[in-house]
């Protein structure tokens, strides 16, 4: 069965990916910038698959996990802990308590895909879905767009929701990441980007890597991490990131910021930096990548609980539920921005 993104166009270079179980082609483009910086993305998710750094006049270093292929993408959504590798989350990224979303006097039951929670827009989510090749630009920052339509109360969100994700390489070495969303109803949202990068190489393990932080405050969880609506300062607690500190081995928390400034992340090994801005309230930072030894990542690679590193800019986890969160709620007729940048540069030393 072909769709749409058979088409190819003359404005990216596009190379056949597989097919999902439903037939359906995929395909995956690949731009680069004049300095030598190349983001591969594919059609399932929006995902992206590879994004190469160069690190000397002759060599670079793919920073982001990914697969070799879109079946062993969509068969990654049946592991015992999906990892999301690269994708576009949402409609919803992070949990809600219980899948209750209460707004407007109505009470909505979303789907309950973790326990008895809600996770990352459910079972049939942004990141298992064929979005739809929009365009792309090859010139200066070149990009690509993708965009992705819900059917109407899919997986319970009202209505219908159109998403559109544009990834541009700007010269200076920068990722810079663009979602814009409208609803035909009032719906929660919440978008991420879900890439593990390692930028002592996809293949390698997190640990080695320096990591600082710009947040006073994280959300305090329960033991499933559904946020109490509490805060905790960051100083003196086991997620002060405030000073550079060794990259975490276990940490799935959401830090609150307050300035566009979220992350630095550096290898001492490759001699390379980088810097993570956003206009989103929080980021979310997770390591892991664990493939369960059932799925190979790509170049064989054998991906494990240490081999990425998360920074998933984004509202709060069941915002919907706490009053005194950022509004997570999109009315009809209004737009959604989500923007993200990753800024990559090669320095001896933080």
């Amino acid at each position: 069965m072909k769709n749409e993104n058979s088409q190819l166009t003359s404005h990216s270079i596009a190379r056949l990916f597989g097919f999902t179980q439903k037939e359906k082609e995929v395909y995956v483009r690949t731009i680069r910038n004049q300095n030598g910086m190349e983001l591969t993305v594919s059609d399932l998710g929006a995902t992206i698959t590879s994004l190469k750094i160069p690190v000397s006049d002759y060599s670079n270093v793919d920073v982001v996990l990914g697969f070799d292929n879109a079946e062993d993408y969509e068969a990654s959504f049946s592991l015992p802990s999906p990892p999301f590798l690269g994708a576009a989350v949402g409609l919803y990224a992070g949990r809600i308590n219980k899948g209750i979303v209460k707004f407007n006097g109505r009470v909505i039951q979303l789907e309950t895909n973790l326990g008895m929670h809600h996770i990352h827009g459910g079972n049939r989510n942004l990141s298992n879905q064929v979005w739809r090749f929009k365009s792309a630009t090859l010139d200066e920052n070149p990009s690509l767009t993708y965009t992705f339509t819900t059917p109407e109360n899919h997986g319970n969100y009202p209505g219908s929701t159109t998403v559109t994700v544009t990834y541009q390489l700007l010269e200076n070495n920068a990722l810079k990441v663009t979602f814009h969303a409208t609803a035909t109803e009032d719906t929660p949202i919440n978008l991420t980007q879900h890439s593990y990068f390692n930028l002592n190489g996809h293949d390698q393990a997190v640990e080695g890597m320096q990591l600082k932080l710009y947040a006073d405050t994280f959300l305090d969880t329960d033991y499933e991490l559904i946020p109490s609506g509490k805060f905790i300062p960051v100083k003196g607690s086991i997620h002060d990131y405030s000073s550079i500190a060794e990259c975490p081995k276990s940490i799935d928390t959401t830090f609150v910021l307050n300035q566009p400034l979220a992350a630095t992340l550096f290898s001492p090994k490759n001699q390379l930096r980088m810097d993570v801005f956003t206009n989103q309230p929080a980021v979310h930072i997770y390591v892991g990548g664990n493939c369960f030894n059932q799925i190979k990542g790509k170049e064989q690679s054998n991906y494990h609980p240490l081999s990425g590193i998360c920074f998933e800019t984004q509202n709060f986890p069941d915002a919907p539920n706490h009053k005194h969160f950022p509004n997570a709620l999109l009315k009809k007729g209004e737009a959604y921005l989500q923007e993200t940048l990753f800024q990559f540069k090669k320095t001896t030393a933080l």
